[in-house]
């Protein structure tokens, strides 16, 4: 599916596998119900944020677009797609609108430390939730996730019970691995557990 009939006409010339569609995503996916296992989008659905037009709006087409987009999956399928995000901003409202429909899931950022590499991806399940994939690690092997285009800096605390400036008494590896698995259960991507986990870091060179 895409809005331009020039890029489906080389579809065509390539002799693409399946049916092709000319349609705008912001009007709506003009779908059955429940048959597709699946969801793949290129670097589409940011453009549903611009208001070419006097009567576009932005939040509505994509409300409008994530909502049959939801009820042409069948329950449990995925959807992933790879975006190009203005800013935090839009990236939130493009994730805020997927999850207000019924979809789990969020945003997986490839190469977060990168400005040539950075990539987003919105991971999105159908009914059913499961964990994030990983991202793919950063420039210094960090591993890269963001949630809504924010990169997020987990401060943990010390082993044991002794806790930290960030984290009080009470607050030490145990509290950390709690921590974790809440956000695992939201589809949250977070690091594997390690016995490096809640281990006080050396300050940044």
């Amino acid at each position: 599916m895409d809005i331009s009939a020039s890029m489906l006409d080389v579809a065509l010339q390539r002799e693409v596998e399946g049916d092709l569609l000319l349609g705008d995503l912001g009007n709506g996916l003009p779908l059955r119900a429940h048959v597709f296992d699946g969801a793949v989008s290129i670097s589409a659905v940011q453009w549903l944020c611009n208001a070419d037009t006097a009567g576009a709006d932005p939040r509505a087409r994509l409300r409008r677009f994530f909502a049959t987009l939801y009820r042409a999956l069948a329950r449990g399928a995925r959807a992933v797609l790879q975006l190009y995000p203005s800013g935090p901003e839009q990236a939130q409202m493009i994730t805020s609108a997927a999850l207000r429909v019924g979809f789990s899931g969020g945003l997986v950022v490839d190469f977060p430390n990168s400005t040539r590499a950075k990539k987003y991806f919105l991971v999105l399940m159908a009914g059913a939730s499961s964990a994030l994939p990983r991202a793919r690690e950063g420039e210094e092997g960090e591993e890269g996730v963001a949630m809504a285009g924010r990169r997020k800096r987990k401060h943990v605390a010390e082993g044991g019970g002794g806790g930290s400036k960030r984290h009080p008494q009470g607050k030490g590896k145990e509290w950390v691995l709690k921590k974790k698995e809440q956000m695992r259960q939201k589809g949250i991507e977070v690091p594997q557990d390690s016995r490096f986990t809640a281990r006080k870091r050396k300050r940044a060179f």
